[in-house]
């Protein structure tokens, strides 16, 4: 979320809660009263100021307080007592890769905010900020405040509306109180119903020292318990309902409902007692049917041709095998001569059943398919394309050298060839038997004596 649209929800968020609070108060109550000041006023309006303005004061501490983030310099004690949440697959404590920390127990990183917090419960929208450990508590307040304050407010706009109803003291409404009678209900009773079940949930979470987050994992749990996957494990950071809330709230339970610093550094929490030979489980525990969770071992495949986790695809063939057309220098099935062989890697393939050809794996037949064409280089290596890739075979490397040689010589203008005269058959046979030298100087051997 933009800055600028945090600003404007927050700003419409307090435009809410200023309507409500102070429209029913100048344009219902204070008429109903006769526009004077009175003791019977102050009682009626004084606790609902003093709910309106603890509200506000809790909302603006909980956008403004930071909710936590972890230090720099910050790094998990494994060799002590206290307890540290460990990655899924390797066991060893958790690293947020974005941030390049570690991450302590119940952090978690937010993306609206792009930091890890600690103790993490949710990112709000309405305040613009991360409910986190430092904030928690004044998030809760506020909630509690918003329905105490919406109640107050229903049950004094209703008492005035039945007041204009009671027959032995009939007054009717100004168009002023009337329309702001509506508007008031309007924009508090959504209020109180949509604010109400969040309380309720974040209540009960208090309750079992549990965030949002962790809510979903205890769900997913549940789950495979239900199902028999696992065992049934206890939430490591259950303390009690009066511990729990002790934790967020503080000790005191007469200043739970005040702002205060809530205790701890929010890097390690209070893990719930379990017996030594049963030690907790890590949390949120894995699944064991999850497959991203096994321990799979690499292992590089014989064939560069595979299917999913190493094995080979049963459904390869050849790209041209059902529609090409027979051709003398490539690979053939015996008694199937409109049918390619199949690769050597193929789990049916025989080598029984196919004959070698003398020169390259290449052919003169093209695909009739569009969707299987083979796309031939011009030194006649053929290349297909399967349901698994490009599939090259091998090539006559003697072929390709003696093709590329010949290709070479026949350039014109590139080499200046020698091409030697034909002998001329002689008249006399004799003179075949002549020696050279003498055939050139035209002596006879009876001369040369």
């Amino acid at each position: 979320m933009g800055r600028l649209l945090g600003r404007i929800i927050v700003g419409f968020v307090l435009c809410l809660i200023c309507f409500i609070a102070y429209s029913s108060q100048i344009f219902i109550i204070w008429p109903w009263y006769g526009h004077e000041l009175s003791v019977q006023l102050l009682y009626l309006l004084a606790p609902f100021n003093v709910l309106i303005g603890m509200l506000l004061w809790n909302y603006a501490l909980c956008v403004r307080t930071d909710p936590g983030s972890v230090p720099d310099s910050w790094v998990p004690d494994t060799n002590s007592g206290d307890g540290y949440e460990v990655k899924r697959l390797t066991g060893g404590p958790r690293f947020c890769r974005t941030c390049e920390k570690y991450k302590p127990p119940r952090a978690h990183h937010c993306r609206q905010c792009g930091r890890c917090v600690l103790r993490m419960d949710h990112h709000c929208p309405w305040v613009n900020n991360c409910v986190g450990h430092f904030n928690y508590g004044h998030f809760l307040r506020f909630l509690f405040y918003v329905d105490l304050a919406c109640s107050y407010h229903l049950a004094m706009v209703t008492r005035r509306v039945f007041y204009w109803m009671d027959p032995r003291y009939w007054e009717q409404p100004t168009s002023m109180e009337l329309v702001f009678t509506i508007l008031n209900y309007t924009a508090c009773i959504p209020v109180i119903l949509s604010v109400g079940i969040f309380s309720i949930y974040h209540f009960y979470c208090l309750l079992g020292n549990t965030t949002t987050i962790e809510g979903w994992e205890k769900d997913k749990v549940a789950r495979l318990v239900r199902h028999g996957k696992i065992s049934e494990i206890k939430f490591p950071y259950n303390l009690g309902a009066r511990r729990n809330i002790a934790s967020v709230l503080g000790d005191n339970p007469l200043l739970w409902c005040w702002p205060t610093v809530p205790p701890g550094t929010g890097l390690k929490y209070q893990l719930a007692e379990s017996n030594e030979s049963q030690p907790l489980p890590s949390w949120p525990p894995q699944d064991p049917t999850d497959e991203q969770y096994q321990d799979h071992t690499f292992t590089l495949p014989k064939s560069p041709w595979t299917y999913e986790n190493g094995a080979l695809n049963p459904d390869l063939r050849p790209s041209s095998g059902t529609r090409s057309h027979p051709s003398n220098n490539g690979l053939r099935q015996r008694g199937s001569p409109l049918h390619l062989a199949l690769p050597p890697y193929h789990p049916d393939y025989d080598a029984s059943t196919y004959v070698e050809r003398e020169s390259g794996f290449s052919s003169d037949s093209a695909s009739e398919d569009e969707d299987h064409v083979s796309d031939q280089s011009k030194w006649g290596v053929k290349v297909r394309r399967g349901s698994e890739g490009y599939e090259v075979p091998s090539i006559d490397r003697e072929g390709l050298l003696h093709k590329y040689i010949q290709s070479q010589a026949n350039e014109r203008g590139r080499y200046q060839r020698y091409i030697p005269e034909p002998d001329t058959p002689s008249d006399d046979g004799e003179e075949d038997d002549i020696p050279l030298a003498q055939n050139l100087g035209g002596l006879s051997p009876e001369q040369e004596a």
